[in-house]
């Protein structure tokens, strides 16, 4: 699990870069919308959506982009009309790469990122190929100078999580995905913080790459996440420490 725990935390670093850019509020409006629209506008009936909001929160997305990206997908207001597709695919080093995007063309989303595939490395695989790998959790990422392992683990696991990870550097708290939201409530009560705290597709194992291979899939998997209609990529790579601060470094 750590080369998820490293990329987890990356990407954290990264947000803040991401949304001056505005790629991010980009891709939070459209999680939003297709989330209001699969589950409605309520946010206490409908989980996706209030995770969705509290990234949007953390983000500092202003509130009105929120609510007007609610009733798009209510139907409120007029907006255009997303589908979620997913895509499985193969990095360097045999790495597996899993794909979630919200397209208004299915077809053009599939050729570009396949097109992002070809350059980088990697290549699209059919269905089924690696989605068997990863199981959906929610998954807490906890610095480890924050906390010490024993009061988190009565914490997390007397609160109903599956599972409490020791890394290097942090701490993971597995939950199963109708317990999230209990056990990060539960956490933030405790004074607990976190550097992450997500739903998210985590690979039964990982494949260790070093070298030139553990760079172009960090290449890979950057400009994959980079592409406006990507919404999450999720990939079992396991890298050295040093080149996911390169990454941080250069971010």
């Amino acid at each position: 699990m750590s080369g998820h725990s490293k990329w987890a935390s990356i990407k954290h670093k990264k947000g803040a870069a991401d949304a001056k850019k505005g790629a991010l509020y980009t891709k939070l409006i459209k999680e939003i919308t297709i989330s209001a629209r699969n589950g409605g506008g309520n946010p206490d009936m409908n989980s996706a959506l209030r995770t969705a909001m509290a990234k949007a929160k953390e983000a500092n997305m202003p509130s009105d982009n929120v609510k007007n990206a609610i009733k798009r997908g209510t139907g409120e207001l007029p907006g255009i009309v997303y589908e979620t597709v997913t895509y499985e695919a193969y990095g360097s080093g045999g790495a597996a790469i899993l794909i979630t995007a919200l397209t208004d063309n299915k077809n053009r989303t599939t050729a570009e990122l396949r097109n992002i595939l070809s350059k980088k490395g990697g290549n699209m695989a059919g269905a089924g190929s690696v989605s068997w790998m990863f199981n959906k959790k929610g998954y807490i990422l906890i610095d480890k100078s924050t906390v010490s392992e024993d009061v988190l683990m009565d914490a997390a696991l007397e609160a109903g999580a599956e599972d409490v990870k020791s890394q290097e550097k942090s701490y993971e708290v597995i939950i199963a995905p109708a317990d999230f939201e209990k056990v990060k409530s539960a956490l933030q009560e405790k004074g607990i913080n976190f550097q992450s705290a997500e739903v998210t597709m985590l690979p039964a194992s990982t494949i260790k790459l070093t070298g030139s291979e553990a760079k172009q899939i960090l290449g890979l998997v950057e400009a994959l996440e980079e592409h406006d209609d990507v919404q999450e990529v999720y990939s079992n790579f396991d890298i050295p420490d040093e080149l996911i601060e390169q990454l941080a470094a250069s971010a």
